[in-house]
């Protein structure tokens, strides 16, 4: 049985998978378990780890380095990938607000980190202090940083800790985090009941007023008969309202019994009948402008034009506005919807195309071919993962995590790290869409996949190295770092979400979201929308996520940079 021994050598590249590979499988088992509605969620491979590391587990540190900081990486960077495209759009109506909010829970929970850590801690755990600030808020990516902060200080040649003295600094954290992280997700889901009840909300009457405000116009068809003698012999391009009110003519039927693909120059008589596809609204203005409803269905006449939806996947219109591509004139075709993400948009002139958006576009056949062949329609370009922009990402992402950056006051440069780097580059890799050849788009399936696998190496990882230590730092010093914890996870929270409430009468369900998002917190946000039975916890949620975890990051290295000496 010599070759068991082998396989859980230390230095077993095989047996550091094979011990990884459990850990993740019983993380995960463990996090999947409920207990009173909550869940540990991915959180359970952390504890996994601190079992296995308990228990007399190892990896050879080289190997777990490596492991947690490309985890980390992987995980980061997929992040940045989804919300990229909206996180500007996020700073702005709305969002910003929301923005301002949920930075004020980041720094005040930062803020009472050091103050809870110089009042009741000693000095020396003030690596410990970042981990409750990290698992009190739920956030991985900011215990990242922090670690990687502590290890560039410790480290240094002119560094006053010997080997073993680092190695129970840097396990500090780690273990910080995972003793108050299942209070930060139980903390901020009571900080939801707690609002709830004390103000005595109305879900039914929240969940209306939302969709109220929120409601986008949905685009309908409409057949309108030309009454108005002055739209004789005039283009359609020239008809008043009609370029600006985001409805779009899509076929025009002549004598009732000629049916057109009408292009800009298209020269309109009394007694056409249009079908027309945009907003309600605009339909009713340009009703009044045109003439009146016609009874005619002029679909139904329209036995040689077709509608089709087309798939946006050619690299060569992406970023390009409608305008830019003519394609009304130049093909003879309508286009009379965008769906983007599963949202659809009036089409306007300005309209860029994103890949992955999906066309409607009324034509003959032929012209509807080109049209494709234009636009690209190829499911399997959609669904096939491009790798070389991955991996361009990620390089530029670890080389911008690596510049320093000095801030006068702090006494060391600060880095966006491992942590920071990849995210930020993503964002705006992303955001930009396309440069020269590469796209950088991630189907929603790999993304999640790449990011799962990211964060359970990560988390694995972090378990195994400190968990040798986990149970002895738990007797004595794991009280203390869970009552710290619990203040830094409601006290920001509920100062924030009474105020958002009481003084900007803040929609409940869309406070709800801000709360999760805040913490960066899924199974959070999960209860909020089991709880609400609504979107709007998500929408509120992806719109202060971006902002919220580049805060967390920088403000865990901070802490680390301004206070550790």
């Amino acid at each position: 049985m010599h070759w068991m021994t082998d396989l859980f050598g230390v230095e077993s590249a095989a047996g550091a998978v094979l011990i990884l590979s459990m850990v993740t499988f019983v993380g995960l088992v463990l996090g999947s378990i409920q207990i009173g509605g909550i869940k540990l969620g991915i959180a359970g491979v952390l504890f996994a780890g601190l079992a296995a590391g308990h228990f007399g587990l190892r990896i050879n540190h080289d190997m777990l380095d490596f492991v947690r900081e490309f985890g980390l990486i992987l995980f980061v960077y997929t992040i940045g990938i989804q919300v990229g495209p909206g996180f500007f759009a996020s700073l702005r109506k709305d969002g910003l607000p929301l923005n301002i909010m949920a930075a004020c829970i980041v720094i005040g929970g930062a803020v009472m980190t050091v103050a809870l850590w110089w009042m009741f801690l000693p000095r020396s755990e003030l690596p410990a202090a970042v981990g409750i600030f990290s698992g009190a808020t739920t956030n991985t990516p900011s215990l990242a940083a922090a670690g990687q902060a502590l290890r560039d200080i410790v480290g240094r040649p002119e560094s006053l800790y010997n080997a073993d003295a680092q190695a129970t600094l840097l396990k500090q954290p780690g273990m910080a985090y995972a003793v108050t992280y299942p209070f930060g997700i139980i903390g901020i889901i009571l900080a939801m009941l707690f609002i709830r009840r004390f103000f005595k909300v109305d879900l039914a009457a929240e969940g209306k007023a939302l969709a109220a405000v929120n409601a986008r116009p949905a685009l309908a068809g409409r057949d309108i008969r030309v009454d108005n003698k002055n739209l004789a012999g005039l283009a359609i391009s020239s008809i008043p309202t009609l370029q600006t009110s985001g409805a779009v003519i899509s076929r025009v039927l002549r004598e009732e019994k000629t049916t057109h693909v009408p292009g800009a120059a298209f020269v309109l008589e009394v007694g056409d009948v249009i079908h027309v596809v945009g907003p309600a609204a605009s339909l009713d203005q340009l009703e009044v402008v045109v003439g009146h409803r016609s009874s005619v269905d002029v679909k139904s006449r329209s036995t040689h034009i077709n509608a089709r939806r087309i798939l946006v996947t050619s690299k060569q219109v992406l970023g390009k506005t409608l305008a830019d591509l003519d394609l009304r004139k130049r093909f003879d075709i309508s286009l009379t919807r965008v769906v983007r993400n599963g949202v659809e948009l009036p089409v306007t002139s300005n309209l860029r195309l994103s890949f992955g958006d999906r066309v409607m576009a009324v034509g003959d056949a032929a012209s509807l071919d080109k049209v494709a062949r234009e636009l690209g329609d190829s499911p399997d370009a959609l669904n096939h993962p491009a790798v070389i922009p991955i991996f361009i990402g990620i390089g530029l992402g670890v080389l911008l995590g690596s510049i320093p950056f000095n801030i006068p006051g702090v006494p060391a440069p600060i880095k966006l790290g491992l942590a920071g780097g990849p995210l930020v580059v993503a964002i705006l890799l992303s955001r930009i869409g396309k440069i020269g050849p590469f796209v950088w788009y991630l189907p929603t399936a790999s993304n999640l996949v790449l990011r799962e696998i990211g964060i359970v190496l990560f988390l694995s990882a972090v378990g195994i190295k400190g968990g040798d230590t986990f149970v002895e730092t738990l007797k004595t010093s794991g009280l203390s770092w869970m009552l710290i914890g619990a203040a830094v996870t409601l006290v920001p929270l509920m100062t924030v979400a009474l105020v958002a409430r009481a003084a900007f009468k803040l929609n409940y369900i869309t406070l709800c979201g801000l709360l999760a998002g805040s913490m960066t917190d899924p199974p959070a946000l999960a209860f909020a929308g089991n709880l609400t039975q609504s979107e709007g916890p998500h929408v509120a949620y992806a719109s202060v996520y971006p902002l919220v975890m580049l805060l967390r990051v920088v403000c865990a290295q901070l802490i680390v940079l301004l206070f550790f000496h």
